[in-house]
Protein backbone atom coordinates (compact mmCIF):
# COMPACT_ATOMS: atom_id res chain seq x y z
CA UNK A 1 0.00 0.00 0.00
CA UNK A 2 0.97 3.68 -0.19
CA UNK A 3 3.08 5.04 2.69
CA UNK A 4 1.02 6.72 5.42
CA UNK A 5 0.98 10.50 5.16
CA UNK A 6 1.64 12.65 8.21
CA UNK A 7 -1.10 15.22 7.70
CA UNK A 8 -4.83 15.15 8.42
CA UNK A 9 -7.11 13.66 5.78
CA UNK A 10 -8.39 16.75 3.90
CA UNK A 11 -11.98 17.93 3.86
CA UNK A 12 -13.27 15.98 6.86
CA UNK A 13 -16.30 18.00 8.05
CA UNK A 14 -16.12 19.58 11.49
CA UNK A 15 -18.61 18.27 14.03
CA UNK A 16 -19.54 18.80 17.66
CA UNK A 17 -20.37 15.10 18.06
CA UNK A 18 -18.02 12.27 19.12
CA UNK A 19 -16.10 10.93 16.12
CA UNK A 20 -16.50 7.22 15.28
CA UNK A 21 -13.96 6.04 12.70
CA UNK A 22 -14.90 2.73 11.05
CA UNK A 23 -12.27 0.85 9.05
CA UNK A 24 -13.77 -1.48 6.44
CA UNK A 25 -17.08 -1.39 4.58
CA UNK A 26 -17.81 -5.09 4.62
CA UNK A 27 -20.81 -6.60 6.37
CA UNK A 28 -19.77 -5.42 9.85
CA UNK A 29 -18.46 -1.94 9.07
CA UNK A 30 -21.26 -0.99 6.70
CA UNK A 31 -23.94 -2.27 9.08
CA UNK A 32 -22.50 -0.22 11.94
CA UNK A 33 -22.28 2.94 9.83
CA UNK A 34 -25.89 2.55 8.72
CA UNK A 35 -27.07 1.95 12.29
CA UNK A 36 -25.42 5.23 13.35
CA UNK A 37 -27.10 7.34 10.65
CA UNK A 38 -28.80 10.38 12.22
CA UNK A 39 -27.43 9.48 15.66
CA UNK A 40 -25.35 11.93 17.70
CA UNK A 41 -22.04 10.78 16.22
CA UNK A 42 -19.77 11.93 13.45
CA UNK A 43 -19.03 8.75 11.48
CA UNK A 44 -15.98 8.45 9.22
CA UNK A 45 -16.09 5.28 7.11
CA UNK A 46 -12.82 4.19 5.46
CA UNK A 47 -12.29 1.48 2.87
CA UNK A 48 -9.72 0.76 0.15
CA UNK A 49 -12.60 0.41 -2.34
CA UNK A 50 -15.47 2.83 -2.93
CA UNK A 51 -18.05 0.05 -3.02
CA UNK A 52 -19.48 -2.69 -0.83
CA UNK A 53 -18.96 -6.26 -2.06
CA UNK A 54 -21.54 -9.00 -1.46
CA UNK A 55 -19.14 -11.88 -0.86
CA UNK A 56 -21.56 -14.85 -0.84
CA UNK A 57 -22.14 -14.39 -4.58
CA UNK A 58 -18.52 -14.01 -5.71
CA UNK A 59 -18.63 -17.54 -7.10
CA UNK A 60 -21.47 -16.56 -9.46
CA UNK A 61 -19.38 -13.72 -10.86
CA UNK A 62 -16.46 -16.15 -11.27
CA UNK A 63 -18.64 -18.60 -13.21
CA UNK A 64 -20.35 -16.01 -15.46
CA UNK A 65 -23.68 -16.20 -13.66
CA UNK A 66 -23.81 -12.56 -12.52
CA UNK A 67 -22.27 -9.24 -13.46
CA UNK A 68 -19.82 -7.79 -10.96
CA UNK A 69 -21.95 -4.63 -10.72
CA UNK A 70 -24.94 -6.67 -9.54
CA UNK A 71 -23.19 -7.58 -6.27
CA UNK A 72 -21.26 -4.34 -5.77
CA UNK A 73 -22.86 -1.21 -4.37
CA UNK A 74 -21.35 2.33 -4.35
CA UNK A 75 -20.73 3.42 -0.77
CA UNK A 76 -21.31 7.09 -1.49
CA UNK A 77 -24.76 6.32 -2.84
CA UNK A 78 -25.71 4.56 0.39
CA UNK A 79 -25.03 7.73 2.36
CA UNK A 80 -26.72 10.26 0.11
CA UNK A 81 -28.51 12.89 2.21
CA UNK A 82 -26.78 11.61 5.34
CA UNK A 83 -25.12 14.53 7.10
CA UNK A 84 -23.27 12.66 9.85
CA UNK A 85 -21.57 9.93 7.77
CA UNK A 86 -18.51 10.68 5.63
CA UNK A 87 -16.79 8.14 3.37
CA UNK A 88 -13.14 8.28 2.34
CA UNK A 89 -11.30 5.79 0.15
CA UNK A 90 -8.00 5.01 1.87
CA UNK A 91 -5.80 2.16 3.04
CA UNK A 92 -5.08 2.05 6.75
CA UNK A 93 -1.53 1.62 8.00
CA UNK A 94 -1.34 1.98 11.77
CA UNK A 95 -3.06 3.26 14.87
CA UNK A 96 -1.65 5.32 17.73
CA UNK A 97 -3.88 4.60 20.73
CA UNK A 98 -2.16 7.24 22.90
CA UNK A 99 -2.79 10.20 20.59
CA UNK A 100 -5.96 8.57 19.21
CA UNK A 101 -4.86 8.87 15.59
CA UNK A 102 -5.39 6.45 12.73
CA UNK A 103 -2.79 6.71 9.96
CA UNK A 104 -3.78 5.94 6.38
CA UNK A 105 -2.50 6.32 2.82
CA UNK A 106 -4.35 9.67 2.58
CA UNK A 107 -3.33 11.11 5.93
CA UNK A 108 -4.34 10.60 9.53
CA UNK A 109 -7.70 11.02 11.21
CA UNK A 110 -8.40 11.65 14.90
CA UNK A 111 -11.02 9.54 16.62
CA UNK A 112 -12.99 9.24 19.80
CA UNK A 113 -14.00 5.68 18.97
CA UNK A 114 -12.18 3.47 16.48
CA UNK A 115 -13.89 0.38 15.04
CA UNK A 116 -11.76 -2.12 13.10
CA UNK A 117 -13.82 -4.16 10.67
CA UNK A 118 -11.28 -4.97 7.95
CA UNK A 119 -12.37 -8.59 7.59
CA UNK A 120 -10.04 -11.34 6.45
CA UNK A 121 -7.87 -12.32 3.52
CA UNK A 122 -6.84 -15.65 2.00
CA UNK A 123 -4.72 -17.96 4.15
CA UNK A 124 -2.11 -20.02 2.26
CA UNK A 125 -0.70 -21.53 5.46
CA UNK A 126 2.81 -20.37 4.65
CA UNK A 127 3.14 -22.06 1.24
CA UNK A 128 4.77 -19.41 -0.97
CA UNK A 129 4.40 -21.40 -4.21
CA UNK A 130 0.67 -21.82 -3.71
CA UNK A 131 0.34 -18.15 -2.78
CA UNK A 132 2.14 -17.17 -5.98
CA UNK A 133 0.47 -19.53 -8.46
CA UNK A 134 -3.00 -20.25 -7.02
CA UNK A 135 -6.00 -17.96 -7.47
CA UNK A 136 -8.02 -16.77 -4.43
CA UNK A 137 -11.58 -15.42 -4.43
CA UNK A 138 -11.92 -12.80 -1.71
CA UNK A 139 -12.81 -9.78 -3.86
CA UNK A 140 -14.89 -8.93 -6.92
CA UNK A 141 -11.66 -8.33 -8.83
CA UNK A 142 -10.43 -11.84 -8.03
CA UNK A 143 -13.79 -13.32 -9.06
CA UNK A 144 -13.54 -11.51 -12.41
CA UNK A 145 -9.97 -12.74 -12.79
CA UNK A 146 -11.14 -16.33 -12.31
CA UNK A 147 -13.83 -15.86 -14.95
CA UNK A 148 -11.29 -14.46 -17.41
CA UNK A 149 -8.77 -17.17 -16.61
CA UNK A 150 -11.22 -20.03 -17.21
CA UNK A 151 -12.54 -18.56 -20.47
CA UNK A 152 -9.02 -17.71 -21.66
CA UNK A 153 -7.87 -21.28 -21.00
CA UNK A 154 -10.64 -22.71 -23.22
CA UNK A 155 -9.87 -20.22 -25.96
CA UNK A 156 -6.28 -21.45 -25.83
CA UNK A 157 -7.24 -25.12 -25.54
CA UNK A 158 -9.32 -25.07 -28.71
CA UNK A 159 -6.17 -24.16 -30.66
CA UNK A 160 -4.26 -27.19 -29.35
CA UNK A 161 -4.50 -30.19 -31.65
CA UNK A 162 -3.80 -33.13 -29.33
CA UNK A 163 -6.41 -33.74 -26.56
CA UNK A 164 -3.81 -34.90 -24.02
CA UNK A 165 -2.06 -31.53 -24.30
CA UNK A 166 -5.25 -29.66 -23.37
CA UNK A 167 -5.75 -31.19 -19.91
CA UNK A 168 -3.76 -28.61 -17.97
CA UNK A 169 -5.92 -25.86 -19.51
CA UNK A 170 -9.29 -27.56 -19.10
CA UNK A 171 -9.01 -29.08 -15.63
CA UNK A 172 -10.09 -27.02 -12.61
CA UNK A 173 -8.95 -27.87 -9.08
CA UNK A 174 -10.57 -26.22 -6.06
CA UNK A 175 -9.07 -26.45 -2.58
CA UNK A 176 -11.36 -26.02 0.41
CA UNK A 177 -14.60 -27.84 1.19
CA UNK A 178 -16.43 -25.02 2.92
CA UNK A 179 -19.42 -23.19 1.39
CA UNK A 180 -17.23 -21.22 -1.06
CA UNK A 181 -15.46 -24.31 -2.37
CA UNK A 182 -18.63 -26.38 -2.60
CA UNK A 183 -20.59 -23.64 -4.40
CA UNK A 184 -17.71 -22.93 -6.77
CA UNK A 185 -17.24 -26.61 -7.62
CA UNK A 186 -20.95 -27.09 -8.31
CA UNK A 187 -21.16 -23.99 -10.51
CA UNK A 188 -18.07 -24.92 -12.56
CA UNK A 189 -19.35 -28.49 -12.99
CA UNK A 190 -22.65 -27.17 -14.33
CA UNK A 191 -20.77 -24.92 -16.75
CA UNK A 192 -18.84 -27.93 -17.97
CA UNK A 193 -21.91 -30.14 -18.24
CA UNK A 194 -24.36 -27.74 -19.87
CA UNK A 195 -22.83 -24.50 -21.14
CA UNK A 196 -19.22 -24.79 -22.30
CA UNK A 197 -19.91 -27.66 -24.76
CA UNK A 198 -22.17 -25.24 -26.68
CA UNK A 199 -19.38 -22.67 -26.93
CA UNK A 200 -16.59 -25.13 -27.70
CA UNK A 201 -18.14 -28.10 -29.54
CA UNK A 202 -14.68 -29.13 -30.79
CA UNK A 203 -13.49 -29.83 -27.21
CA UNK A 204 -14.26 -33.06 -25.39
CA UNK A 205 -15.51 -31.99 -21.97
CA UNK A 206 -15.61 -35.57 -20.74
CA UNK A 207 -11.85 -35.10 -20.38
CA UNK A 208 -12.27 -31.99 -18.20
CA UNK A 209 -11.90 -32.69 -14.50
CA UNK A 210 -13.45 -30.60 -11.76
CA UNK A 211 -11.74 -31.64 -8.53
CA UNK A 212 -12.63 -30.46 -5.01
CA UNK A 213 -10.01 -31.12 -2.34
CA UNK A 214 -10.74 -30.91 1.39
CA UNK A 215 -8.18 -31.54 4.14
CA UNK A 216 -10.87 -32.64 6.60
CA UNK A 217 -12.97 -35.80 6.54
CA UNK A 218 -16.20 -34.06 5.44
CA UNK A 219 -17.47 -31.16 3.34
CA UNK A 220 -19.17 -28.18 5.01
CA UNK A 221 -17.59 -29.00 8.36
CA UNK A 222 -19.75 -26.76 10.62
CA UNK A 223 -23.03 -27.96 9.09
CA UNK A 224 -25.14 -31.01 9.97
CA UNK A 225 -24.30 -34.54 8.87
CA UNK A 226 -27.40 -34.53 6.63
CA UNK A 227 -26.17 -31.43 4.80
CA UNK A 228 -22.64 -32.80 4.54
CA UNK A 229 -23.77 -36.09 3.01
CA UNK A 230 -26.25 -34.45 0.63
CA UNK A 231 -23.65 -31.92 -0.54
CA UNK A 232 -21.24 -34.75 -1.32
CA UNK A 233 -23.95 -36.68 -3.16
CA UNK A 234 -25.00 -33.63 -5.19
CA UNK A 235 -21.43 -32.81 -6.20
CA UNK A 236 -20.67 -36.36 -7.23
CA UNK A 237 -23.91 -36.38 -9.23
CA UNK A 238 -22.63 -33.34 -11.12
CA UNK A 239 -19.39 -35.16 -11.88
CA UNK A 240 -17.13 -33.41 -9.38
CA UNK A 241 -14.27 -35.53 -8.08
CA UNK A 242 -14.27 -34.95 -4.31
CA UNK A 243 -11.08 -35.80 -2.41
CA UNK A 244 -11.53 -35.77 1.38
CA UNK A 245 -8.81 -36.00 4.04
CA UNK A 246 -6.35 -34.83 1.39
CA UNK A 247 -3.62 -32.22 1.84
CA UNK A 248 -2.15 -30.08 -0.91
CA UNK A 249 1.63 -29.97 -0.56
CA UNK A 250 2.70 -27.79 -3.47
CA UNK A 251 1.78 -26.20 -6.79
CA UNK A 252 4.06 -24.93 -9.55
CA UNK A 253 1.48 -23.32 -11.79
CA UNK A 254 0.77 -26.49 -13.73
CA UNK A 255 1.05 -29.50 -11.37
CA UNK A 256 -0.72 -29.80 -8.01
CA UNK A 257 1.19 -32.08 -5.65
CA UNK A 258 -0.91 -33.86 -3.04
CA UNK A 259 0.15 -35.77 0.04
CA UNK A 260 1.36 -39.20 -0.97
CA UNK A 261 2.91 -37.82 -4.16
CA UNK A 262 -0.35 -37.76 -6.10
CA UNK A 263 -0.27 -35.26 -8.96
CA UNK A 264 -3.05 -33.31 -10.68
CA UNK A 265 -2.50 -31.37 -13.89
CA UNK A 266 -4.10 -27.92 -14.07
CA UNK A 267 -3.38 -24.27 -14.71
CA UNK A 268 -6.41 -23.29 -12.65
CA UNK A 269 -6.01 -23.91 -8.92
CA UNK A 270 -8.70 -22.02 -7.01
CA UNK A 271 -7.85 -21.57 -3.33
CA UNK A 272 -10.73 -21.44 -0.84
CA UNK A 273 -9.07 -23.32 2.00
CA UNK A 274 -8.85 -20.75 4.74
CA UNK A 275 -8.82 -17.13 5.84
CA UNK A 276 -6.60 -14.96 8.02
CA UNK A 277 -7.46 -11.56 9.52
CA UNK A 278 -6.19 -8.38 7.92
CA UNK A 279 -3.69 -6.75 10.25
CA UNK A 280 -2.94 -3.18 11.26
CA UNK A 281 0.17 -1.90 13.04
CA UNK A 282 -0.02 -0.37 16.49
CA UNK A 283 -0.92 -3.32 18.70
CA UNK A 284 1.29 -5.50 20.84
CA UNK A 285 1.56 -9.26 20.48
CA UNK A 286 -0.54 -9.74 23.62
CA UNK A 287 -3.51 -8.20 21.82
CA UNK A 288 -3.59 -11.02 19.26
CA UNK A 289 -4.76 -14.61 19.47
CA UNK A 290 -2.44 -17.27 17.98
CA UNK A 291 -4.49 -17.22 14.76
CA UNK A 292 -3.93 -13.48 14.32
CA UNK A 293 -7.38 -12.26 15.39
CA UNK A 294 -7.62 -9.33 17.80
CA UNK A 295 -8.73 -10.35 21.29
CA UNK A 296 -11.84 -8.45 22.37
CA UNK A 297 -14.06 -8.47 25.45
CA UNK A 298 -17.80 -9.11 25.54
CA UNK A 299 -18.43 -5.55 24.27
CA UNK A 300 -16.13 -6.03 21.22
CA UNK A 301 -13.52 -3.69 22.75
CA UNK A 302 -9.90 -4.66 22.05
CA UNK A 303 -8.49 -5.78 25.39
CA UNK A 304 -6.29 -3.11 26.95
CA UNK A 305 -7.32 -0.44 24.42
CA UNK A 306 -10.04 1.89 25.63
CA UNK A 307 -12.23 3.15 22.79
CA UNK A 308 -10.89 0.75 20.15
CA UNK A 309 -13.26 -1.98 18.96
CA UNK A 310 -12.96 -4.88 16.55
CA UNK A 311 -15.90 -6.69 14.96
CA UNK A 312 -16.34 -9.37 12.32
CA UNK A 313 -13.66 -11.75 11.08
CA UNK A 314 -10.80 -9.72 12.54
CA UNK A 315 -11.97 -10.15 16.14
CA UNK A 316 -11.93 -13.04 18.60
CA UNK A 317 -14.43 -13.04 21.45
CA UNK A 318 -14.54 -16.11 23.67
CA UNK A 319 -17.21 -17.25 26.08
CA UNK A 320 -18.51 -20.49 27.57
CA UNK A 321 -20.49 -21.39 24.45
CA UNK A 322 -17.76 -20.36 22.00
CA UNK A 323 -14.43 -21.07 23.77
CA UNK A 324 -12.53 -20.77 20.45
CA UNK A 325 -14.43 -17.70 19.29
CA UNK A 326 -17.46 -17.23 17.10
CA UNK A 327 -17.58 -18.58 13.54
CA UNK A 328 -16.22 -16.20 10.90
CA UNK A 329 -19.50 -15.75 9.05
CA UNK A 330 -21.56 -12.75 7.99
CA UNK A 331 -24.25 -13.19 10.63
CA UNK A 332 -21.75 -12.82 13.46
CA UNK A 333 -20.36 -9.64 11.89
CA UNK A 334 -23.81 -8.14 11.36
CA UNK A 335 -25.01 -8.93 14.88
CA UNK A 336 -21.81 -7.58 16.45
CA UNK A 337 -22.29 -4.35 14.52
CA UNK A 338 -25.86 -3.96 15.78
CA UNK A 339 -24.85 -4.63 19.40
CA UNK A 340 -21.92 -2.20 19.17
CA UNK A 341 -24.14 0.54 17.73
CA UNK A 342 -26.42 0.29 20.76
CA UNK A 343 -23.46 0.18 23.16
CA UNK A 344 -21.86 3.29 21.69
CA UNK A 345 -25.10 5.18 22.24
CA UNK A 346 -25.39 3.81 25.79
CA UNK A 347 -21.75 4.64 26.49
CA UNK A 348 -22.22 8.28 25.52
CA UNK A 349 -25.22 8.45 27.85
CA UNK A 350 -23.30 6.68 30.65
CA UNK A 351 -25.81 3.84 30.51
CA UNK A 352 -25.15 0.14 30.95
CA UNK A 353 -23.69 -1.65 27.95
CA UNK A 354 -24.89 -5.08 26.83
CA UNK A 355 -22.60 -8.04 26.22
CA UNK A 356 -22.75 -9.52 22.74
CA UNK A 357 -24.89 -12.65 22.44
CA UNK A 358 -24.74 -14.46 19.12
CA UNK A 359 -28.00 -15.86 17.80
CA UNK A 360 -27.30 -18.61 15.28
CA UNK A 361 -29.83 -18.15 12.48
CA UNK A 362 -28.58 -21.20 10.58
CA UNK A 363 -26.37 -21.81 7.56
CA UNK A 364 -26.86 -22.85 3.95
CA UNK A 365 -24.99 -23.64 0.77
CA UNK A 366 -26.05 -24.12 -2.83
CA UNK A 367 -24.47 -26.91 -4.87
CA UNK A 368 -26.07 -26.32 -8.25
CA UNK A 369 -29.33 -25.51 -9.96
CA UNK A 370 -32.19 -26.80 -7.78
CA UNK A 371 -29.65 -28.26 -5.34
CA UNK A 372 -28.87 -26.77 -1.93
CA UNK A 373 -28.61 -27.66 1.75
CA UNK A 374 -30.09 -25.60 4.60
CA UNK A 375 -29.57 -25.93 8.35
CA UNK A 376 -31.93 -23.81 10.44
CA UNK A 377 -32.11 -23.96 14.25
CA UNK A 378 -35.46 -25.76 14.08
CA UNK A 379 -35.28 -27.73 10.81
CA UNK A 380 -32.85 -29.10 8.24
CA UNK A 381 -33.77 -29.69 4.59
CA UNK A 382 -32.17 -30.19 1.20
CA UNK A 383 -32.98 -30.17 -2.49
CA UNK A 384 -35.28 -27.85 -4.45
CA UNK A 385 -36.97 -26.15 -1.49
CA UNK A 386 -33.56 -25.54 0.10
CA UNK A 387 -32.39 -24.00 -3.18
CA UNK A 388 -35.41 -21.68 -3.33
CA UNK A 389 -34.79 -20.71 0.30
CA UNK A 390 -31.15 -19.95 -0.50
CA UNK A 391 -32.20 -17.79 -3.47
CA UNK A 392 -34.70 -15.80 -1.40
CA UNK A 393 -32.36 -15.20 1.56
CA UNK A 394 -29.48 -14.03 -0.62
CA UNK A 395 -31.70 -11.91 -2.84
CA UNK A 396 -33.10 -10.06 0.17
CA UNK A 397 -29.61 -9.55 1.62
CA UNK A 398 -28.34 -7.68 -1.45
CA UNK A 399 -28.24 -3.90 -1.13
CA UNK A 400 -30.48 -1.81 -3.38
CA UNK A 401 -33.71 -2.52 -5.24
CA UNK A 402 -31.98 -2.17 -8.62
CA UNK A 403 -29.29 -4.72 -7.69
CA UNK A 404 -31.93 -7.16 -6.47
CA UNK A 405 -33.83 -6.73 -9.71
CA UNK A 406 -30.71 -7.35 -11.81
CA UNK A 407 -29.84 -10.47 -9.82
CA UNK A 408 -33.41 -11.79 -10.03
CA UNK A 409 -33.51 -11.26 -13.81
CA UNK A 410 -30.15 -12.98 -14.24
CA UNK A 411 -31.17 -15.92 -12.08
CA UNK A 412 -34.50 -16.26 -13.90
CA UNK A 413 -32.86 -16.16 -17.34
CA UNK A 414 -30.15 -18.63 -16.34
CA UNK A 415 -32.76 -21.00 -14.88
CA UNK A 416 -34.96 -20.91 -17.96
CA UNK A 417 -32.23 -20.99 -20.61
CA UNK A 418 -29.33 -22.60 -18.73
CA UNK A 419 -27.12 -20.34 -20.85
CA UNK A 420 -25.54 -17.44 -18.90
CA UNK A 421 -24.64 -14.61 -21.22
CA UNK A 422 -21.65 -13.14 -19.39
CA UNK A 423 -18.93 -15.32 -20.88
CA UNK A 424 -16.88 -12.34 -22.04
CA UNK A 425 -13.10 -12.27 -21.97
CA UNK A 426 -12.34 -8.65 -21.09
CA UNK A 427 -8.63 -8.02 -20.80
CA UNK A 428 -7.23 -5.03 -18.89
CA UNK A 429 -5.76 -2.17 -20.88
CA UNK A 430 -2.08 -2.44 -21.66
CA UNK A 431 -0.04 -0.04 -19.52
CA UNK A 432 2.88 1.66 -21.29
CA UNK A 433 6.29 1.41 -19.59
CA UNK A 434 6.35 5.18 -18.97
CA UNK A 435 2.93 4.99 -17.27
CA UNK A 436 4.06 1.99 -15.24
CA UNK A 437 7.06 3.96 -13.91
CA UNK A 438 4.81 6.88 -12.99
CA UNK A 439 2.50 4.56 -11.07
CA UNK A 440 5.44 3.03 -9.20
CA UNK A 441 6.82 6.47 -8.32
CA UNK A 442 3.40 7.55 -7.00
CA UNK A 443 3.31 4.52 -4.72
Amino acid sequence: MNSPKNHPIPNIPASKFPKVVIVGAGFAGLKLARKLIKKNFQVILLDKNNYHQFQPLFYQVATAGLEASAISFPLRKIFHNTNNVTFRMAEVASVDSVSKKLFTSEGYVDYDYLVLAMGADTNYFGNKNIEYFATPMKTVSEALYIRNKIISNYERAINIERPENRKHLMNVVIVGGGPTGVELAGAIAELRNNVLPKDYPQLNFHNMKVVLIEAGPVLLGPMSKESQSHALKYLEGLGVEVMLSTLVKDYNGQIVTLEGDVFLETQTLLWAAGIKPNLIEGFEQAHYAPNGRLLVNEFSEVKGNNGIFAIGDISLMTNEKYPKGHPQVAQVALQQAVTLSHNLIHREKSQEQHAFQYKDLGSMATVGRKLAVVDLPFIKFQGLFAWLTWLFVHLMAILGVKNRLFVFINWSWNYLSFDPSLRLLIKPKYVRESERKELIEEK
